[in-house]
């Protein structure tokens, strides 16, 4: 007799189509975020660029300086980064906080055009601040030659609390060896090394702790040439931001799913309601048939 034949099948059916999906999701790596029969999905989440750009306040139009860093504020949409360009070169960062923000910043021997931009977490830039035009009249370039610079292609960068965050600095111009002097921002002691030549080379940290600290490196070379650069560390996660601009970083959203499981329901009813009806027929038959033989 094959009674419950069916209910058994409809039980082992919707088995196999959950297994089927859990192994899918498997298949694709996503990570294990099944509870209570639901199965979790990981995904990036696309949203727009800011709309609203950042404005320079200070330095006004057209000013001079013979000394450096300088100081550059303005007007900004909060919470998003600000990024500060000259001669369309990266030359710091800081965050937009109450609506304005505030950075020192290295200038080039003679003309710069600075620019503002606002960055979201996804670094999507916002749209290009005022174009300040200032002047820069470095007395020692005369005197020894180039200046120095520092840049990078990273205006934030970030690592878990306890994992070392490493950092690619750009130093061009001056004259070997260069004194560097990085400030993590944290109150741990300042890091200082020598650097024999120009050009890359990486800084390295640990945070105990999570937060946005704001990092200070300044390079002086044999002629006490000094270059400045500010940036933002992010101790929370892997975060990084690319200080030309470019998507370095996204944000995931774990989605519960329970339409599998729903889905289900209507057909392991109507599979147990057929078991039974063919059940009973079944019963029905044998009785019939042990009645006929009576």
């Amino acid at each position: 007799m094959k009674r419950g034949f069916l209910a058994a099948a409809g039980l082992s059916l919707m088995l196999a189509v959950l297994a089927g999906v859990g192994q899918a999701g498997a298949a694709n790596n996503f990570p294990d975020q099944t509870s209570g029969g639901s199965i979790g999905l990981q995904g990036e989440i696309s949203q727009a660029a800011p709309t609203q750009g950042a404005t320079i306040t200070v330095p006004s139009n057209g000013a001079t300086f013979s000394s450096l860093p300088i100081t550059v504020s303005g007007l900004c949409p909060s919470n998003l980064l600000i990024k500060i360009f000259s001669n369309n070169v990266f030359v710091g960062s800081t965050f937009c906080s109450n609506g304005s923000y505030s950075l020192k910043v290295d200038l080039f021997n003679g003309q710069n055009q600075l620019v503002a931009r606002d960055y979201d977490s996804l670094d999507q830039a916002g749209p290009d601040s005022n174009t300040v035009n200032v002047t820069f009249n470095d007395v020692q370039f005369a005197e020894f030659g180039t200046h120095v610079q520092l840049t990078s292609n990273f205006a934030e960068r970030g690592a878990p609390p306890n994992q070392e965050l490493d950092w690619p600095i750009i130093l061009s111009g001056g004259n070997g060896p260069y004194a560097i002097s990085v400030d993590w921002g944290d109150g741990s002691p300042t890091t200082l090394f020598s650097q024999a030549a120009s050009g890359t080379f990486t800084i390295r940290h640990t945070y105990k702790s999570s937060g946005i600290y704001t990092v200070i490196v300044k390079a002086t070379d044999k002629n006490n040439g000094t270059a400045f650069l500010q940036l933002i560390a992010v101790a929370s996660g892997a975060k990084q931001s690319n200080a030309k601009g470019g998507t370095a970083s996204s944000l995931t959203k774990v989605k519960i799913l329970w339409w599998p499981a729903l889905l289900m329901v209507p057909l392991i009813l109507a599979t147990f309601w057929v078991g039974r009806r063919y059940e009973l027929y079944v019963l029905r038959k044998q009785l019939e048939k042990e009645r006929d033989n009576a």
